[in-house]
């Protein structure tokens, strides 16, 4: 504002130098007051602009970091649905749409209500933090203290808790793909109010909440292990205690049961793949600084080039071994590599990032008929990508993070496959125990859309 009033008064001041002579001095003099004014204002505004501390400018970045994030992660939600949606035959569509609004709703709830606080608040090197009940907000109108008290975080509390949130909506949604078709409702929420409450805010206390891994120098970026290999153990418990779908596995060997619809699961694919820059991205957990947002945009590409790569080689292979491509493992190929590489997003070279992503690809393909032979049901094959490409992932890391080292990392995911498999357990044998959870077999049949819900989505072609 200041700047336009000077231009305006010079301006004005070249047009008197035109008029008669007898004008210059009145306009001069009328000029000057104005001239002076506006000078002082542009040099108070320079000195306003040079005094904003520069810990403000980095809090609405880092801050913006994390909204910006949060929301491409809980996109991922959609992905999640619409890919199991794809995978799962058309009798249980409806099923695994309302499992997943559920979960991610429970999984912002029990965040909130307790797990939070359990991960972030007072760990202090232990093993997990507060009991205490509910997450607190940012207070509303800021008052000088306040708004000093959140400068010194660098960001507002209120995005990290909404970015920390979707990740454990994440980690839920991995043990709904695998339990597809056979798993009655409640009983599968009730486990998610355990893992979203309590599993895993305790696990990532150990790491992200300053825990005792943390202090050990284990290192996991953005959550191959915390978040993926978690859900991961808690998905294959399940689905040992719950058991394959009827027919699956014969006297002949492995029954196929094709899902509802390709394209429905490739753009679920699409979908997970683009929140991922959210999930990794964001995890860098500031913008605020040219090196921080130099970093995201390195993060973004080695995340995008594993991904790549998790495809070509897992289309290679399976064209080499089965002399035909299968578009369900190539799109599970994207997700082993993506998985992969969350783990160390930015340190890797891109080279070493198609190398990553590649093996989760390879991963994918050797480990999806392993599980058959051993009679382990997981209809969106989930296990390979989240868990096995995520104990890759993590244990890669020492390849380019010279400050880790592959024992510790070793230690990290045995500790983590420890505890979430005897937490998983204890939680799933007493739901199984109490209620159970496994619809009938006439249910099944039927398929979960009429059995459980009574609302089918496809309602025309629901005869398998």
């Amino acid at each position: 504002m200041g700047s336009e009033l000077f231009h305006s008064a010079k301006a004005a001041l070249s047009v008197q130098t035109l008029i008669k002579p007898s004008w210059k001095k009145l306009a001069i003099f009328s000029f000057t007051p104005l001239f002076l004014a506006t000078t002082s204002l542009t040099a108070n505004a320079q000195e306003a602009v040079a005094a904003a501390p520069a810990a403000d400018t980095a809090y609405i970045f880092n801050t913006l970091l994390f909204l910006i994030g949060g929301f491409l992660v809980m996109w991922m939600a959609a992905g999640f649905a619409m890919l199991e949606a794809g995978l799962v035959r058309s009798k249980n569509v409806s099923m695994q749409c309302l499992k997943n609004i559920a979960l991610y709703s429970i999984a912002g709830l029990m965040y909130w209500l307790i797990g939070y606080n359990l991960m972030y608040t007072g760990v202090d090197g232990g093993y997990m933090g507060s009991f205490s009940f509910i997450y607190a907000m940012d207070p509303v109108g800021l008052d000088g203290a306040d708004s000093a008290a959140l400068l010194e975080t660098g960001y507002s509390t209120a995005s990290d808790w909404f970015f920390q949130m979707v990740f454990v909506a994440t980690a839920a949604s991995i043990v709904s793909g695998t339990l597809a078709e056979r798993i009655k409702l409640w009983p599968f929420l009730l486990f998610v109010v355990f893992l979203t409450g309590f599993i895993y805010p305790i696990a990532g206390s150990w790491q992200w909440g300053g825990g005792w891994l943390s202090e050990m120098g284990f290192s996991d970026f953005a959550g191959s292990t915390l978040v993926h290999s978690v859900g991961g153990w808690a998905a294959l418990t399940g689905a040992i205690l719950l058991g394959a779908r009827k027919g699956k596995y014969t006297a002949n060997g492995v029954s196929p049961m094709p899902g509802s619809s390709i394209p429905l699961a490739t753009l679920g694919t699409f979908i997970l793949w683009l929140g991922w820059f959210g999930f990794n991205g964001a995890s860098q957990l500031a913008m605020g600084t040219i090196s921080d947002i130099s970093d995201v945009s390195r993060i973004f590409v080695n995340t995008n080039m594993a991904a790549a790569s998790g495809v070509v080689v897992t289309m290679i292979l399976l064209q080499f071994m089965y002399k035909k491509v299968d578009v369900t493992m190539t799109l599970n190929g994207a997700l082993a590599g993506l998985v992969a590489i969350t783990a160390e997003p930015l340190a890797p070279t891109v080279a070493q990032a198609i190398f990553i992503g590649g093996i989760g690809g390879v991963i994918v393909v050797f480990t999806v008929p392993l599980l058959d032979k051993f009679k382990i049901d997981d209809v969106v094959g989930a296990i390979p990508v989240h868990l096995l490409a995520g104990i890759w992932g993590t244990f890669i890391v020492p390849l380019s993070n010279s400050g880790t080292s592959y024992g510790v990392q070793l230690i990290g995911i045995v500790s983590y496959a420890a505890f979430t498999i005897i937490c998983s357990l204890i939680v799933w044998g007493i739901i199984k125990a109490v209620i159970g959870i496994r619809v009938s077999e006439e249910e099944e049949l039927l398929g979960l859309d009429k059995a459980e819900i009574g609302v089918e989505a496809y309602p025309e072609f629901t005869s398998r």
